[in-house]
């Protein structure tokens, strides 16, 4: 039986090598570091004395490729979300809370109601998702939206920043239409928030692990990739640190490497250049908060923090495209991100809890117009070399998503050149 090998095991490696032992064909899983999971990881924070995510991710229940991959790995039920799609939102300015609630099936009925969309808005404002819809692949999301109207403040910018990990004015509207076509514009049913009720690693990266391991997937951890030999239109040989590994006429190879780290493998691949921060600071309060939002999660307005993410005793907040705050030291950000979280979550002020700063500092590819075209094509013009990633030619935002979906991509197409 031929052997499809998976360089990289973040989420779209573990994708590809997932879908290709549950069909059955041989997997050898390469992975530089000593652990899986990439950016979508957990760890044991000493400091805190408890485990917290390198960075939060939010998925909804209509990103149909990982609610198929966790399908497959048997981990669905290790998320949780309202029964019922709900996004509560604070205003720092003005103290304002409310929860947008669509409604199910597609005709989107709960922007006439007022008890159901942002305060501040007609039902006439939402028109502006239309002009997403059909945006150019040069507009920006400012070139659709008002930026001086609610929807805009209370909406539109939470969600390019969530999903887009860019300022509006610089975020490819494109990249909102896939986003709001698979999730709102279904209803929703396609629009629940869910997180990783134990982390992301309990969810997402240790049941694949073990699901690898029962198919008989070999997985090399501690296995960099140094290097390709090519010979005419095939792959022979993946260079490692631990030696070389020489391919079999009918193997593939699927490269599902961080973008840059293609510039050493594959200098010639087209890539996406530029990159936006994130910024992630996790807090460990001495209990829950006392009045928990209808969802696990709090969109914040008018300040410095965009979400904040709710596990027990863990306050995980995110800042997108945080350019400017990736700058100051880790001090600052917890005192400043801590005064707007105790403000949504009705905690007291100070003291501030502990808490660790994590910066992404090259998060996500700069996710504008220019940008859009240097995302590579999964095939490559070597037969069994196929490339996956949330950087390549998904469609989809730099999202869980995304990676998945372009992992599931290259296993079909690794599967499709050995039959």
């Amino acid at each position: 039986m031929s052997t499809v090998h998976v360089v990289g095991a973040g989420m779209a490696g573990l994708a590809a090598a997932v879908r290709l032992a549950e069909a059955g064909r041989r997997v050898v899983l390469h992975e530089a570091a000593p652990y899986a999971g990439g950016r979508c990881r957990s760890f044991f924070d000493e400091a805190l004395g408890t485990t917290i995510d390198n960075g939060n991710h939010l998925l909804m229940s209509g990103n149909r490729s990982a609610m198929r991959y966790l399908d497959i790995i048997g981990a669905r039920a290790s998320l949780e979300g309202p029964e019922c799609a709900a996004y509560p939102f604070f205003d720092l300015t003005t103290g304002e809370r409310w929860t947008a609630r669509p409604n199910g099936g597609p005709v989107p009925w709960w922007i006439f109601s007022t008890s159901r969309r942002v305060p501040g808005t007609r039902a006439a404002d939402y028109l502006s998702a239309l002009r997403i819809l059909r945006s150019r692949p040069d507009q920006v999301v400012t070139d659709c939206v008002d930026p001086a109207s609610a929807l805009f403040k209370r909406f539109w910018e939470p969600l390019t920043l969530a999903a887009l990990n860019a300022p509006a004015d610089e975020a490819a509207a494109v990249l909102l239409k896939p986003v709001l076509l698979e999730t709102f514009a279904k209803g929703e049913a396609h629009c629940r928030p869910l997180i990783a009720r134990d982390g992301l690693s309990a969810s997402l990266v240790n049941p694949a692990l073990a699901f690898l391991e029962g198919r008989g997937a070999s997985v090399r951890l501690g296995e960099r990739l140094r290097g390709l030999t090519m010979f005419g239109d095939q792959m022979t040989e993946l260079q490692f640190t631990r030696g070389t590994e020489a391919l079999a006429e009918a193997d593939a190879v699927v490269l599902a490497l961080p973008r840059r780290a293609m510039a050493d493998i594959l200098p010639d691949c087209p890539r996406p250049a530029g990159s936006f921060p994130i910024v992630n600071v996790h807090y460990h309060m001495t209990a829950p908060p006392e009045t928990q939002p209808e969802a696990p999660l709090i969109g914040l307005i008018g300040g410095v923090a965009h979400w904040v993410f709710l596990r027990g005793r863990i306050a995980s907040v995110t800042v997108s495209g945080a350019s400017a705050l990736a700058e100051e030291p880790a001090e600052r950000i917890g005192a400043q991100i801590w005064a707007e979280v105790a403000g949504a979550i009705n905690a007291p002020e100070h003291p501030i809890p502990p808490h660790r700063v994590v910066k992404e500092k090259r998060a996500t590819f700069a996710q504008i117009p220019s940008q859009l075209d240097f995302r590579p094509k999964t095939a490559t013009k070597w037969r069994n070399l196929l490339l996956a990633g949330d950087w390549t030619a998904t469609g989809l935002p730099a999202t869980i998503e995304g990676a998945v979906r372009s992992g599931f991509e290259a296993a079909d197409r690794a599967l499709r050149l050995s039959r």
